[in-house]
């Protein structure tokens, strides 16, 4: 069994666990894209379903569709026929290539406090 995430026309509308004969089924029956995905892929990084920390050995993810693909797939993902990557949040965020996450134009703070993005002013605003 694995994860598949239904495509129409880009936008992500059902993700379920099906195995391959299943979701052969499906393709001929409904519009869209059947997509495999990996839910222990984030950021282009594979993390162990069990400790769900980072791998060691990141070359697992070559040669294994789902992996591949940067991001676990959600509801109202993107996928442009390489990776999924969540909607855009703010206007001026930009999506890194690397690991199909959004990225503001400046770092979310080091100082161990929590922030959130004022799109205004384009800073990180202390939540108090």
């Amino acid at each position: 069994m694995a994860h598949y995430a239904k495509v129409i026309d880009g936008i992500v509308t059902r993700v379920i666990v099906a195995d391959a004969d299943f979701i052969s089924s499906l393709v001929e029956n409904e519009p869209g894209n059947w997509v495999k995905t990996s839910y222990n892929m984030f950021g282009g990084v594979y993390y162990d379903p069990t400790t769900r920390e980072p791998v060691a050995d990141q070359s697992i993810i070559d040669g294994d569709e789902a992996r591949e693909r940067k991001n676990f797939a959600g509801i109202g993902f993107n996928y442009d026929g390489t990776g999924f990557y969540a909607p855009k949040p703010f206007d001026s965020w930009t999506l890194n290539s690397s690991t199909y996450l959004w990225e503001a134009p400046i770092p979310y703070p080091d100082d161990g406090n929590p922030h959130e993005w004022n799109e205004e002013t384009q800073t990180w605003d202390l939540v108090e």
